[in-house]
Protein backbone atom coordinates (compact mmCIF):
# COMPACT_ATOMS: atom_id res chain seq x y z
CA UNK A 1 0.00 0.00 0.00
CA UNK A 2 0.86 3.22 -0.56
CA UNK A 3 3.15 5.18 2.33
CA UNK A 4 2.15 9.08 0.99
CA UNK A 5 0.28 11.44 2.64
CA UNK A 6 -3.08 12.12 3.26
CA UNK A 7 -4.27 15.23 1.63
CA UNK A 8 -7.01 17.16 3.38
CA UNK A 9 -9.37 19.54 3.21
CA UNK A 10 -11.30 21.23 6.08
CA UNK A 11 -15.08 22.14 5.91
CA UNK A 12 -14.15 25.68 7.85
CA UNK A 13 -10.99 27.45 9.24
CA UNK A 14 -12.76 28.97 12.34
CA UNK A 15 -11.37 28.34 15.72
CA UNK A 16 -11.38 24.64 15.18
CA UNK A 17 -9.63 24.13 11.83
CA UNK A 18 -7.01 26.91 13.44
CA UNK A 19 -6.89 25.15 16.62
CA UNK A 20 -7.24 21.13 16.39
CA UNK A 21 -6.62 20.53 12.93
CA UNK A 22 -4.20 22.41 10.94
CA UNK A 23 -1.64 22.57 13.45
CA UNK A 24 -1.10 18.73 12.88
CA UNK A 25 -1.97 18.32 9.34
CA UNK A 26 0.81 20.86 8.47
CA UNK A 27 3.56 19.46 10.84
CA UNK A 28 2.92 15.67 10.21
CA UNK A 29 4.98 14.13 7.35
CA UNK A 30 1.74 11.51 6.88
CA UNK A 31 -0.79 14.43 6.13
CA UNK A 32 -0.74 17.56 3.35
CA UNK A 33 -2.97 20.29 3.97
CA UNK A 34 -4.66 21.19 0.23
CA UNK A 35 -6.67 23.77 2.04
CA UNK A 36 -10.59 24.90 3.37
CA UNK A 37 -13.73 25.98 2.59
CA UNK A 38 -13.85 29.73 4.04
CA UNK A 39 -17.28 31.49 3.39
CA UNK A 40 -16.33 34.70 3.66
CA UNK A 41 -13.45 35.54 5.50
CA UNK A 42 -10.74 34.40 3.60
CA UNK A 43 -7.44 33.71 6.49
CA UNK A 44 -5.78 30.23 5.31
CA UNK A 45 -3.49 31.44 3.00
CA UNK A 46 -2.06 34.10 6.13
CA UNK A 47 -1.44 31.33 7.75
CA UNK A 48 -0.39 28.73 5.38
CA UNK A 49 0.56 30.25 2.45
CA UNK A 50 0.34 27.93 -0.85
CA UNK A 51 -3.04 26.06 0.17
CA UNK A 52 -6.01 26.49 -1.01
CA UNK A 53 -9.05 28.76 -0.44
CA UNK A 54 -12.71 26.68 -1.58
CA UNK A 55 -15.35 29.24 -2.37
CA UNK A 56 -18.12 26.33 -2.08
CA UNK A 57 -18.48 23.03 -0.56
CA UNK A 58 -18.76 21.71 -4.07
CA UNK A 59 -15.43 23.07 -4.76
CA UNK A 60 -14.08 21.47 -2.30
CA UNK A 61 -15.43 18.07 -3.04
CA UNK A 62 -14.67 18.49 -6.91
CA UNK A 63 -11.29 18.46 -6.09
CA UNK A 64 -9.78 15.06 -7.02
CA UNK A 65 -6.73 15.33 -5.11
CA UNK A 66 -8.91 15.96 -1.51
CA UNK A 67 -8.51 11.99 -0.38
CA UNK A 68 -9.69 13.25 3.58
CA UNK A 69 -12.48 15.70 4.72
CA UNK A 70 -12.71 17.10 8.17
CA UNK A 71 -16.24 18.08 9.10
CA UNK A 72 -15.72 20.81 11.56
CA UNK A 73 -18.77 22.64 10.91
CA UNK A 74 -22.08 23.55 13.00
CA UNK A 75 -23.35 20.44 14.66
CA UNK A 76 -26.46 20.60 12.82
CA UNK A 77 -24.79 20.07 9.29
CA UNK A 78 -22.42 17.36 9.96
CA UNK A 79 -24.73 14.59 8.85
CA UNK A 80 -25.08 16.75 5.22
CA UNK A 81 -21.44 17.24 4.89
CA UNK A 82 -19.97 13.71 5.92
CA UNK A 83 -22.48 12.49 3.22
CA UNK A 84 -21.89 14.78 0.28
CA UNK A 85 -18.23 13.81 1.15
CA UNK A 86 -18.67 10.05 1.38
CA UNK A 87 -21.01 9.97 -1.90
CA UNK A 88 -18.10 12.42 -3.18
CA UNK A 89 -15.43 9.06 -2.64
CA UNK A 90 -13.47 11.21 0.04
CA UNK A 91 -12.54 9.52 3.69
CA UNK A 92 -14.27 11.45 6.64
CA UNK A 93 -13.57 12.89 10.06
CA UNK A 94 -16.19 14.23 11.33
CA UNK A 95 -16.02 17.11 14.99
CA UNK A 96 -18.10 15.91 17.67
CA UNK A 97 -20.58 15.75 18.11
CA UNK A 98 -21.16 13.12 15.57
CA UNK A 99 -24.00 13.91 13.94
CA UNK A 100 -27.66 15.05 15.94
CA UNK A 101 -29.28 11.82 15.43
CA UNK A 102 -28.39 8.40 16.19
CA UNK A 103 -30.61 7.36 13.16
CA UNK A 104 -28.06 10.31 10.87
CA UNK A 105 -24.89 8.75 12.59
CA UNK A 106 -26.02 4.96 11.55
CA UNK A 107 -26.75 6.32 7.89
CA UNK A 108 -23.37 7.55 7.78
CA UNK A 109 -21.81 4.21 8.77
CA UNK A 110 -23.44 2.14 6.24
CA UNK A 111 -22.53 4.77 3.24
CA UNK A 112 -19.58 4.63 4.16
CA UNK A 113 -19.35 0.87 4.61
CA UNK A 114 -21.29 1.08 1.02
CA UNK A 115 -17.92 3.75 -0.62
CA UNK A 116 -15.45 1.91 0.93
CA UNK A 117 -14.27 4.61 2.82
CA UNK A 118 -13.00 5.71 6.22
CA UNK A 119 -14.93 7.28 9.03
CA UNK A 120 -14.73 8.16 12.14
CA UNK A 121 -14.75 11.04 14.93
CA UNK A 122 -12.52 13.92 16.39
CA UNK A 123 -12.99 12.72 20.00
CA UNK A 124 -9.21 14.44 21.01
CA UNK A 125 -10.13 14.44 24.20
CA UNK A 126 -9.03 10.74 24.65
CA UNK A 127 -5.93 11.85 23.88
CA UNK A 128 -5.86 14.02 27.27
CA UNK A 129 -3.27 14.02 29.89
CA UNK A 130 -5.94 13.45 32.46
CA UNK A 131 -8.11 10.79 30.84
CA UNK A 132 -5.12 8.98 30.10
CA UNK A 133 -3.52 9.15 33.29
CA UNK A 134 -7.21 7.80 34.86
CA UNK A 135 -7.70 5.40 32.14
CA UNK A 136 -4.16 3.64 33.52
CA UNK A 137 -5.29 3.98 36.98
CA UNK A 138 -8.02 2.04 36.42
CA UNK A 139 -6.33 -0.68 34.13
CA UNK A 140 -3.57 -0.91 37.04
CA UNK A 141 -6.81 -2.02 39.65
CA UNK A 142 -5.31 0.36 41.85
CA UNK A 143 -8.49 1.14 43.33
CA UNK A 144 -10.17 -2.49 43.59
CA UNK A 145 -13.97 -2.72 42.23
CA UNK A 146 -14.76 1.07 41.03
CA UNK A 147 -18.43 1.42 42.55
CA UNK A 148 -18.35 5.13 42.18
CA UNK A 149 -17.21 7.84 39.41
CA UNK A 150 -17.70 11.38 39.09
CA UNK A 151 -16.22 13.09 35.57
CA UNK A 152 -17.05 16.91 35.08
CA UNK A 153 -16.12 19.31 32.26
CA UNK A 154 -16.99 22.73 34.03
CA UNK A 155 -16.21 26.29 32.92
CA UNK A 156 -17.33 29.48 34.36
CA UNK A 157 -18.90 31.84 31.31
CA UNK A 158 -20.79 34.94 31.87
CA UNK A 159 -20.61 35.64 28.16
CA UNK A 160 -23.12 34.18 24.97
CA UNK A 161 -20.72 32.59 22.74
CA UNK A 162 -19.27 34.85 19.69
CA UNK A 163 -20.41 32.14 17.32
CA UNK A 164 -24.17 32.35 16.73
CA UNK A 165 -25.17 29.14 15.45
CA UNK A 166 -24.00 27.61 18.68
CA UNK A 167 -26.92 29.84 20.88
CA UNK A 168 -29.36 28.82 18.73
CA UNK A 169 -32.19 26.85 20.72
CA UNK A 170 -31.90 24.29 17.58
CA UNK A 171 -31.55 20.11 18.11
CA UNK A 172 -27.53 19.59 18.28
CA UNK A 173 -26.69 22.82 20.23
CA UNK A 174 -26.03 23.15 24.13
CA UNK A 175 -24.10 22.01 26.69
CA UNK A 176 -25.19 18.57 26.60
CA UNK A 177 -24.01 18.33 22.95
CA UNK A 178 -21.29 20.23 23.20
CA UNK A 179 -18.59 19.46 26.21
CA UNK A 180 -20.93 16.38 26.76
CA UNK A 181 -19.60 14.43 24.02
CA UNK A 182 -16.17 14.53 25.14
CA UNK A 183 -17.54 13.23 28.95
CA UNK A 184 -20.09 10.69 28.09
CA UNK A 185 -17.55 9.07 25.70
CA UNK A 186 -14.79 8.83 28.47
CA UNK A 187 -17.41 7.06 30.02
CA UNK A 188 -18.26 4.62 27.72
CA UNK A 189 -14.49 4.27 27.22
CA UNK A 190 -13.97 3.53 30.99
CA UNK A 191 -16.82 1.79 31.62
CA UNK A 192 -18.72 0.41 28.40
CA UNK A 193 -22.34 0.71 27.72
CA UNK A 194 -24.48 1.53 30.83
CA UNK A 195 -28.22 -0.67 31.12
CA UNK A 196 -30.03 2.74 31.73
CA UNK A 197 -29.27 6.45 32.40
CA UNK A 198 -30.89 9.58 34.15
CA UNK A 199 -30.37 12.75 32.91
CA UNK A 200 -31.46 16.43 34.79
CA UNK A 201 -30.81 19.26 31.90
CA UNK A 202 -31.13 22.65 32.71
CA UNK A 203 -30.83 26.07 31.34
CA UNK A 204 -29.25 27.90 34.43
CA UNK A 205 -28.23 32.02 33.20
CA UNK A 206 -30.97 34.27 32.34
CA UNK A 207 -29.21 35.08 28.96
CA UNK A 208 -29.03 30.94 27.49
CA UNK A 209 -31.37 30.21 25.26
CA UNK A 210 -30.00 26.64 25.14
CA UNK A 211 -29.15 24.38 28.16
CA UNK A 212 -25.93 25.56 29.92
CA UNK A 213 -26.08 22.73 33.01
CA UNK A 214 -26.46 19.04 32.69
CA UNK A 215 -25.85 15.98 34.93
CA UNK A 216 -26.67 12.29 33.72
CA UNK A 217 -26.51 9.29 35.99
CA UNK A 218 -25.28 5.88 34.46
CA UNK A 219 -26.11 3.00 35.80
CA UNK A 220 -24.47 0.12 35.87
CA UNK A 221 -25.13 -3.17 38.20
CA UNK A 222 -22.36 -2.62 41.17
CA UNK A 223 -21.79 0.91 39.71
CA UNK A 224 -22.99 4.51 39.21
CA UNK A 225 -21.11 7.33 37.20
CA UNK A 226 -22.15 11.00 37.19
CA UNK A 227 -20.95 12.95 34.05
CA UNK A 228 -21.46 17.07 34.90
CA UNK A 229 -21.05 19.61 33.03
CA UNK A 230 -22.09 23.55 33.97
CA UNK A 231 -20.92 27.01 32.35
CA UNK A 232 -21.47 28.50 36.28
CA UNK A 233 -18.55 27.18 38.07
CA UNK A 234 -15.73 29.88 39.00
CA UNK A 235 -14.00 27.29 41.23
CA UNK A 236 -14.12 23.83 39.45
CA UNK A 237 -14.45 20.90 41.49
CA UNK A 238 -12.02 17.94 40.68
CA UNK A 239 -12.24 16.70 37.13
CA UNK A 240 -12.31 13.06 38.07
CA UNK A 241 -13.55 11.86 41.06
CA UNK A 242 -13.17 7.88 41.65
CA UNK A 243 -14.06 5.69 44.48
CA UNK A 244 -13.26 1.74 44.72
CA UNK A 245 -13.58 -1.31 47.16
CA UNK A 246 -9.55 -0.38 48.20
CA UNK A 247 -9.53 3.39 47.75
CA UNK A 248 -9.38 6.62 45.73
CA UNK A 249 -8.26 8.46 43.21
CA UNK A 250 -8.84 12.54 42.56
CA UNK A 251 -7.61 14.03 39.38
CA UNK A 252 -7.93 17.93 38.28
CA UNK A 253 -9.45 18.46 35.18
CA UNK A 254 -6.84 20.08 32.86
CA UNK A 255 -6.66 21.62 29.09
CA UNK A 256 -2.68 22.51 28.83
CA UNK A 257 -2.88 21.02 24.84
CA UNK A 258 -5.87 23.15 23.62
CA UNK A 259 -4.26 26.09 26.01
CA UNK A 260 -1.20 25.49 24.26
CA UNK A 261 -2.54 25.29 20.24
CA UNK A 262 -4.92 28.41 20.95
CA UNK A 263 -1.86 30.71 21.95
CA UNK A 264 -0.21 29.82 18.53
CA UNK A 265 1.98 26.85 20.18
CA UNK A 266 3.02 24.07 17.88
CA UNK A 267 2.20 20.49 19.13
CA UNK A 268 6.31 19.46 19.11
CA UNK A 269 8.56 18.78 21.80
CA UNK A 270 9.44 16.39 24.84
CA UNK A 271 7.09 18.69 26.73
CA UNK A 272 4.06 18.78 24.51
CA UNK A 273 1.23 17.85 26.74
CA UNK A 274 2.84 17.03 29.78
CA UNK A 275 1.28 18.41 32.85
CA UNK A 276 3.00 19.89 35.31
CA UNK A 277 3.37 18.64 39.23
CA UNK A 278 0.43 20.61 40.18
CA UNK A 279 -2.28 18.57 38.00
CA UNK A 280 -1.09 15.32 39.19
CA UNK A 281 -4.11 13.19 40.86
CA UNK A 282 -4.35 12.33 44.46
CA UNK A 283 -4.44 8.37 44.69
CA UNK A 284 -5.51 7.69 48.72
CA UNK A 285 -5.59 3.33 48.18
CA UNK A 286 -3.82 -0.01 49.58
CA UNK A 287 -0.96 -1.46 48.28
CA UNK A 288 0.76 -4.43 49.22
CA UNK A 289 -0.98 -3.92 52.52
CA UNK A 290 -0.35 -0.62 53.14
CA UNK A 291 -2.27 2.42 52.99
CA UNK A 292 -0.50 4.86 50.75
CA UNK A 293 -1.32 8.60 49.76
CA UNK A 294 0.20 10.17 47.14
CA UNK A 295 0.52 12.70 43.90
CA UNK A 296 0.44 10.31 40.97
CA UNK A 297 2.58 11.38 37.86
CA UNK A 298 0.28 12.06 34.98
CA UNK A 299 1.08 10.57 32.08
CA UNK A 300 1.11 12.88 28.63
CA UNK A 301 -1.24 13.32 26.46
CA UNK A 302 -0.76 13.50 23.16
CA UNK A 303 -3.12 14.62 20.12
CA UNK A 304 -0.80 13.59 17.24
CA UNK A 305 -1.63 10.14 17.90
CA UNK A 306 -4.92 10.75 16.77
CA UNK A 307 -4.06 12.18 13.41
CA UNK A 308 -1.00 9.28 13.51
CA UNK A 309 -3.95 6.33 14.00
CA UNK A 310 -6.25 7.73 11.02
CA UNK A 311 -3.31 7.99 8.46
CA UNK A 312 -2.45 3.94 9.68
CA UNK A 313 -6.28 3.77 8.47
CA UNK A 314 -6.48 5.49 5.84
CA UNK A 315 -2.72 3.91 4.09
CA UNK A 316 -3.10 0.09 6.20
CA UNK A 317 -5.99 -0.42 6.73
CA UNK A 318 -5.71 -0.14 10.92
CA UNK A 319 -8.61 0.60 12.87
CA UNK A 320 -9.73 4.43 12.77
CA UNK A 321 -8.71 6.26 15.45
CA UNK A 322 -12.66 6.50 17.21
CA UNK A 323 -15.10 3.47 15.97
CA UNK A 324 -18.30 5.34 14.32
CA UNK A 325 -19.82 3.16 16.45
CA UNK A 326 -18.75 4.39 19.29
CA UNK A 327 -19.32 7.88 18.15
CA UNK A 328 -23.56 7.02 17.62
CA UNK A 329 -22.95 5.65 21.25
CA UNK A 330 -22.35 8.68 22.58
CA UNK A 331 -25.42 10.19 20.48
CA UNK A 332 -27.34 7.29 21.84
CA UNK A 333 -26.95 8.37 25.30
CA UNK A 334 -27.48 12.01 25.01
CA UNK A 335 -30.93 11.02 23.13
CA UNK A 336 -31.74 8.85 26.58
CA UNK A 337 -30.61 11.57 28.47
CA UNK A 338 -33.00 14.20 26.43
CA UNK A 339 -35.64 11.84 27.00
CA UNK A 340 -35.12 11.27 30.91
CA UNK A 341 -35.47 15.06 31.28
CA UNK A 342 -38.40 15.51 29.11
CA UNK A 343 -39.99 12.33 31.31
CA UNK A 344 -38.72 12.78 34.43
CA UNK A 345 -37.29 9.06 34.32
CA UNK A 346 -34.96 6.48 34.09
CA UNK A 347 -34.45 5.36 30.29
CA UNK A 348 -33.12 1.97 29.69
CA UNK A 349 -30.73 1.59 26.93
CA UNK A 350 -30.98 -2.21 26.59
Amino acid sequence: MSNSPVKTALCSFGMSGKVFHAPFLNLLDEFILLGSWERSTKTIQQHYPGVRSYNTYDELLADDEVELVIVNTPNITHYDFAKKALLAGKHVMIEKPFSVTSAEGNELIALAKQNDKKLTAYQNRRWDSDFLTVKDVLQKKLLGNVVEAEIHFDRFVETLSYKAHKEEAVLGTGLVYDLGSHIIDQALQLFGTPKAVFGDIRIVRPISRVDDYFEIIFYYPQLRVRVKSTLVARENEAGYIFHGTKGSFLKPKTNIQEEGLAAGKLPIGADWGKESESSWGLLHTEKNGAIIRERIPSVQGNYTQLFKQLYQAIRHGANVPVLPEDAVQVIKVIEAAFESNKLGKVINLY
